[in-house]
């Protein structure tokens, strides 16, 4: 049975909605706040948080940060009626599997819920920023959690994460050609990495891929699927 945590400082909200869940199926536990939530990351495994924006003492991207520290395979939900867009970038850079508004599309979290894959982080560089986003999308469609850059320096604001792999185009703003691979190499060593690029030039570490643009998606993504679970092709 997969087990939610629901955050948010609104209890009639939390506790309505961790009840949809169990009736999903689901095992769901509610958290008032990020303080309470911190500690039953500590006490117990969860599947997914599922976490308001906008709450008093720590805010839902704080939150997010804390519980990667706890627990870096967690996936993550942000539901929000409010949130700016400063917040809500925040979110984005913890590596959350989706950001819904309030009031819930219910079905929407139900069936995102039912993807989430722990430690189901996939870090994704490039500079086009279309193809950048519709290759986050289409990870979150297979419950991967995506955290975007688009640059050399973005590699560097990763935070806390801990991605299981990375999906890098060789030549992106703010460094010679391959840069953004050395410095996710640096970071996090051994990480498995799929390059994508439109270059002919040679990757300047070792990988588990090399895709071409324009390139079969559906290829790519089975690949990240092999990464996820080896031994596996779907």
């Amino acid at each position: 049975m997969r087990r939610y945590l629901v955050v948010d400082d609104n209890r009639e909200f939390a506790e309505n909605l961790a009840e949809i869940l169990r009736d999903a199926g689901a095992d769901a536990e509610v958290a008032l706040g990020g303080a309470e939530a911190l500690r039953r990351v500590a006490a117990g495994r969860f599947d997914a948080l599922v976490t308001d924006m906008r709450m008093p003492e720590m805010g839902g991207a704080q939150l997010l940060r804390e519980v990667r520290r706890a627990d870096p395979a967690m996936a993550a939900v942000v539901v929000t009626a409010h949130a700016g867009e400063m917040d809500l970038d925040a979110a984005r850079r913890e590596g959350v599997l989706g950001i819904l508004p309030k009031p819930v599309p219910v079905d929407r979290l139900v069936a995102m819920l039912s993807r989430a894959r722990r430690d189901g982080l996939v870090v994704v560089v490039e500079d086009d920023a279309a193809l950048r986003d519709d290759l986050c999308e289409a990870l979150r469609v297979r419950g991967f959690a995506a955290v975007a850059a688009g640059s050399v320096a973005d590699t560097e604001r990763l935070g806390a994460l801990r991605p299981f792999c990375a999906l890098v185009d060789l030549r992106v703003p703010g460094g010679p050609d391959g840069e953004a691979m050395r410095r996710l190499g640096a970071r996090f060593p051994g990480l498995p990495m799929l390059v994508v690029t439109a270059l002919d030039a040679a990757a300047p570490l070792p990988h588990r891929g090399l895709f071409t643009k324009p390139f079969d998606t559906g290829a790519l993504l089975e690949a990240v699927e092999r990464l996820h679970r080896p031994g596996s092709a779907a």
